[in-house]
C-alpha cells in the first residue's frame, strides 16, 4: 500500500501517535487515495507521507500545551491540523481553509476518522475571521503558507493575547526571522524564536517559528489604490493571495 508505514519510521510514528497510530494510518490512506485523486496531495508524495507529512507535522505537538485550543490556518489537506487532532485528542482544533474542495475533503476526513467531537472545519480566509468566530485560540498553526510577515498578519489576530503562533518552516526560517521581526513587532508579536521539534526522533528535526502575541493591535484600513479602482480592472487581476501560488506545497 502506498501509505503503509515504512519500518525505518515506525519508532518515530509510535512516539508521536502512541495508541492512535492505527488512526494515523487511516488518515495516511485517505491522503494517499482521495487526497491524491482530488489534487490535495501530489502523487509522488504518497510513498513518503509518513516522514514528510505525518511525522513532520506530528512532532509540533510538543509545542502545544495540554487542553489548548488550536486554529490551523490554510489547513489544505489537514496538515498539520488533522495530524495534531489524531496525535492529541485533548486539543480542540479549528481547521481554516478558503477553498470549497479542500473544506469538503477536510469535513469528510474528520467524520471518517471520528474526530467530530474535537475538530471543526471553517471555510474562509484567515484575514476575514479576525474578531471571531472562532474565538481567539491558544495556539495558531500554519505550514509553509506564506512569508513570515504576511503569515503573522493573518494569524496573530486569530491568536489570544498571550497565545502563540507556531509556524512550520524550512531552511529559510532564520532568514525570515531576521527580515520580518520588525513587521511582526508592529503586528503585536513578540520576538520570533526558531525552534526544532522532534530532536532525536527525526532527522532532520522539524523547524518551527514561535511568535507570542503580546498585545492587541488595531490594524489601520489601507486606502484603496487608484490603480485598483481603475475602470475595467477586476480584483482578481491584482494577483496577490488569490493568485494560486501559496498552496503549491501540498498539492
Amino acid at each position: 500500500m502506498p501509505a503503509s508505514l515504512p519500518a525505518e519510521h515506525r519508532a518515530a510514528a509510535e512516539a508521536v501517535f502512541g495508541d492512535r497510530l492505527a488512526l494515523a494510518g487511516r488518515y495516511a490512506e485517505l491522503l494517499a487515495t482521495d487526497g491524491v485523486v482530488r489534487g490535495l496531495i501530489g502523487p509522488r508524495e504518497a510513498p513518503r507521507l509518513w516522514e514528510r507529512h505525518l511525522i513532520n507535522c506530528g512532532v509540533m505537538a510538543e509545542m502545544i500545551p495540554i487542553g489548548a485550543s488550536v486554529t490551523d490556518v490554510g489547513s489544505g489537506a489537514g496538515l498539520p491540523g488533522i495530524v495534531l487532532a489524531v496525535a492529541r485528542p485533548d486539543l480542540t482544533i479549528t481547521l481554516v481553509e478558503p477553498l470549497a474542495r479542500r473544506t469538503a475533503f477536510l469535513s469528510e476526513a474528520v467524520t471518517a476518522l471520528g474526530l467530530d467531537a474535537t475538530v471543526t472545519v471553517v471555510r474562509g480566509r484567515a484575514e476575514d475571521l479576525a474578531g471571531g468566530p472562532p474565538a481567539p485560540a491558544d495556539v495558531v498553526t500554519a505550514r509553509a503558507v506564506a512569508p513570515l510577515d504576511r503569515l503573522a498578519g493573518w494569524c496573530l489576530p486569530l491568536t489570544a493575547v498571550g497565545g502563540r503562533l507556531v509556524a512550520l518552516k524550512g531552511a529559510s526560517a532564520e532568514d525570515e526571522v531576521a527580515e520580518h521581526h520588525q513587521a511582526i513587532a508592529r503586528l503585536g508579536g513578540g520576538e520570533p524564536i526558531v525552534r526544532l521539534c522532534g530532536v532525536g526522533l527525526i532527522d532532520p528535526p522539524s523547524t518551527v517559528v514561535e511568535i507570542v502575541r503580546e498585545r492587541d493591535v488595531v490594524a489601520s484600513r489601507p486606502r484603496p489604490s487608484k490603480r485598483a479602482a481603475a475602470p475595467g480592472r477586476s480584483a482578481g487581476d491584482a494577483g496577490g493571495r488569490g493568485s494560486g501560488n501559496r498552496r503549491s506545497r501540498r498539492r
